[in-house]
């Protein structure tokens, strides 16, 4: 059989309520992609350790379309980017494209991304044209966007976009790495010679709600950040020696006051306060510091970024 042209992507984590509308919406947009291109096309799920009955939808929907379908399923809940790392190891397209389970993207916009990388870029980024959430959202979103581009210099417009395409060259030098954490996209970007960004349609979330929380976003974009610059160790360093200049002449200041006015207690309290702030800037730096140490330690131990424990896949295709 033809091997497959197009490669889909999608993790699913405890997304039974909308499994069936991405099912009804996924596969005819493919189908009528397909004839478009005449080529094939496999759709690459990856239940990342769902406690409802995600998986199970996932086995229904294989065996009413196994000659498209594969469902990788994880032991446990590894997140999002282990689950697309598993997807990118199986897939065997020239263009590969990852998509949310929630329908926030639409499916019918996959084709928008494989014409626009079939003129010859090898990356497509995407950005949420009239995004459908909060304002607080957006608008922390757009804040962190500018931040990461400043200090990685990765120019993507909308991280948070999801819906994104790869060339299979991309894919087979972000599987050659073996970071354990990482964000796709912006690796992606660094290896990509021709990258670009398209607008999409973005929907409000058909069912459930989204898996990321203010913390776990926060430490999504730290992660970025900490994982591709040492932007924030040297920006420590130079706020470490700018405060132990100002620290010095502060001290110089008191020993001449004292030796022209004596001993004198009403500067008590501003002594405190510049203690203080000085011991969280200390504590800052060390909380940054441990960061990368602790990506230093994950690293060396070495161990895979996900288990599998099954794998669901017609047995004529492999």
């Amino acid at each position: 059989m033809k091997a497959p042209y197009l490669s889909v992507v999608i993790p699913v984590y405890n997304e039974e309520e909308g499994l069936a509308a991405l099912f009804a919406r996924l596969y005819p947009a493919l189908d009528d992609l397909a004839r478009e291109l005449d080529e094939r096309y496999e759709v690459i799920f990856i239940n990342d350790g769902s406690r409802d009955r995600s998986a199970a939808l996932l086995a229904e929907q294989f065996r009413a379309r196994p000659e498209v379908t594969r469902v990788i399923l994880f032991n446990a809940n590894y997140g999002q980017h282990a689950a697309i790392m598993a997807g990118f190891k199986s897939v065997e397209g020239k263009v590969v494209v990852t998509l949310d389970a929630d329908l926030q993207n639409p499916p019918e916009e996959i084709a928008s991304l494989v014409r626009t990388l079939r003129q010859g870029f090898d990356y497509v980024g995407t950005i949420r044209r009239e995004r459908q959430d909060s304002w607080f959202r957006r608008t922390a979103s757009q804040a962190m966007n500018r931040l990461r581009q400043r200090i990685t210099r990765i120019q993507m417009t909308d991280q948070g976009c999801m819906l994104r395409a790869y060339s299979r060259n991309i894919v087979d030098t972000i599987n050659a790495c073996n970071e354990l954490n990482t964000f796709i996209p912006a690796l992606a970007y660094t290896f990509a010679n021709h990258p670009t960004e398209i607008e999409v349609a973005h929907e409000e979330r058909n069912a459930g709600e989204s898996k990321y929380s203010l913390y776990q976003l926060l430490r999504l974009n730290f992660d970025l950040v900490t994982g591709f610059s040492i932007v924030p160790l040297q920006m420590f360093s130079l706020l470490g020696f700018i405060l132990a200049l100002i620290s010095a002449f502060f001290v110089a200041f008191l020993a001449v006051r004292r030796l022209i006015y004596g001993p004198e207690a009403e500067g008590l309290f501003t002594l405190f306060g510049i203690a203080f702030f000085l011991i969280g800037v200390l504590l800052f730096g060390i909380g940054l510091l441990g960061e990368y140490v602790g990506r230093i330690y994950q690293q060396v131990r070495d161990r895979p970024r996900y288990l599998i424990q099954a794998i669901l896949e017609a047995p004529e295709e492999r």
